[in-house]
């Protein structure tokens, strides 16, 4: 029993042990995942800060563009304007003016036509006049971005004044378009590393996205999906788009950070399942070992009994041929006939037992019968027949079964210190017969209920904590039932069950 105690100590202090390690390893794990986490959550705030100024920085250079192109709109007009005075004027100062403003233009692109748009004059334009003499093909592709300014000068008589943008302004369209293409890259493709969506005003069309697999965009509800996720995981960034107006940066976190969350959960559980493993086999081999041992033990016993047994028939044959007579010897031999049925027991350890069909009443009776005149008196004996037959078959190794019955009413005898009541009630049901074993002893704490079948645990000083381990290997191994304790009280007594199958 202090084996067994301290066993169950031992289990109680790994097991606080191996919880104390995986509560640990969680919450170490926990915290740092909460630390990246933070410092994952000020990148994705430095990152929306970035992508706020840069939308910022997009929408200024964007309406700076603007200002730009007006301007030079304006310009033109006074070009044209400036062309208009220059033919109609007729003082000398005023003419000076127009020319010298006509002859400032260095930046923007103009054209000027007749009617039949042969081209006049062209300034800041790299074309030879005496060449290409009509405004037509590329260059009037070029020139007609803009619808051109009439410019009259005799009644019913009309030039025009074409114009394109300056190169200074297609510059800077260019630098705005690379811009505003960098500023997408540079949201979709962030340093925090997060997957993020740029969705616009209607929340349903994707503008571009990043660290998003593309096939999970490609499906509408999967899309839906995303987006919702996104919106709901973390506060939209507001932002506006050259060409899409007002738009939404939605993001979740990355990879990596869900990766971190569940990888103490998946850690402990590989960890678990490998001592599982290992547990199970290691069980297995111990098992494998103890059977040996039980078997190794049992035939060494057999063959020990059989040499003084059969000196004592030897013995026993001789003081009958003497004439001898006395109650005792009858005794003797039948103690003798029960010495042969334990040899064969222990012989058939180890070995597949031979089961037959019997009955079971009678091989309870029997046994009752033989174990009544070798106990005390003051143990009453009591067989309850709920079955209300004569004969109720099982398959059964009968040796081996009243050894069952013996050692369950020994540890009885034991447990009432040689004086109560031990009941045997049998019942049956479809496919079970059910003994019930009854004392009226010291009974057993719940927490031995199943420590007594172990090998080497008793309850009395002297012992060698086998019968119960024996019982229960003939019960499961060798007849396939159950066997438990089935109630127990201090000082009320205690009831084993012992299950049987009606068929083999």
């Amino acid at each position: 029993m202090n084996l067994y105690s301290r066993k169950r100590k031992w289990k109680w202090l790994l097991g606080l042990f191996a919880l104390l390690i995986f509560g640990s390893t969680i919450f170490y794990t926990d915290h740092l995942v909460r630390q990246i986490k933070e410092a994952d959550q000020k990148n994705l705030h430095i990152w929306a800060d970035a992508v706020n100024r840069k939308a910022a920085l997009v929408n200024y250079t964007e309406n700076f563009f603007r200002q730009i192109q007006e301007e030079e709109r304006r310009r033109v007009e006074l070009l044209a304007e400036a062309y208009k005075r220059l033919i109609l004027t007729e003082d000398q100062a005023d003419l000076t003016f127009y020319l010298n403003m006509l002859e400032n233009n260095k930046t923007i692109p103009v054209l000027l036509t007749d009617q039949d748009q042969n081209i006049l004059s062209a300034t800041n334009i790299d074309i030879d006049l005496s060449k290409t003499k009509k405004l037509e093909g590329e260059l009037l592709q070029e020139f007609t971005k803009y619808p051109p300014i009439e410019v009259p000068y005799m009644k019913g008589k009309r030039n025009y004044l074409y114009y394109t943008d300056s190169r200074l302004f297609s510059e800077l369209h260019e630098v705005l378009n690379d811009l505003n293409q960098s500023f997408i890259s540079e949201v979709v493709l962030n340093a925090a590393s997060v997957p993020a969506l740029i969705i616009d005003s209607t929340r349903t069309h994707i503008l571009a996205y990043g660290n998003i697999e593309s096939t999970l965009l490609d499906d509408s509800a999967s899309r839906q999906k995303i987006i919702h996720e996104m919106l709901v995981a973390n506060k939209p960034i507001p932002i506006t788009l050259t060409e899409h107006g007002k738009c939404l940066v939605i993001y979740r976190n990355s990879y990596l950070m869900n990766q971190l969350k569940y990888y103490p959960f998946i850690q402990l559980g590989i960890i678990g399942l490998f001592l599982l493993v290992a547990y199970s086999l290691f069980s297995s081999a111990r098992k494998s070992e103890e059977d040996q041992v039980w078997v190794g033990m049992a035939k060494e016993t057999a063959h020990q009994l059989g040499t003084p047994m059969s000196s004592m028939l030897a013995w026993m044959e001789l003081m009958r041929m003497d004439g001898l007579q006395h109650p005792a010897i009858d005794e003797m031999g039948n103690d003798l006939i029960r010495l042969e049925t334990i040899t064969e027991r222990f012989s058939k350890i180890g070995s597949q037992p031979h089961l037959e069909p019997a009955n079971i009443l009678e091989v309870v009776s029997s046994t009752l019968d033989y174990l009544k005149p070798r106990t005390s008196k003051k143990i009453h004996f009591v067989v309850n027949n709920l079955t209300q037959r004569d004969e109720l078959y099982v398959p059964l190794n009968i040796p081996l079964f009243e050894w069952v019955i013996e050692n369950l009413v020994k540890n009885a005898i034991d447990a009432m210190g040689g004086a109560g009541t031990f009941s045997i009630t049998i019942q049956e049901d479809q496919k079970h017969v059910i003994l019930d074993f009854s004392d009226t002893g010291k009974g057993i704490p719940r927490s031995q209920h199943k420590v007594i079948f172990k090998p080497g645990y008793s309850s009395k000083k002297r012992g060698w904590g086998l019968g119960l381990t024996l019982t229960r290997r003939i019960v499961h191994s060798y007849h396939k039932g159950k066997i438990f304790v089935k109630s127990s009280q201090l000082n009320g007594g205690t009831t084993f069950r012992v299950i049987l199958s009606k068929k083999k």
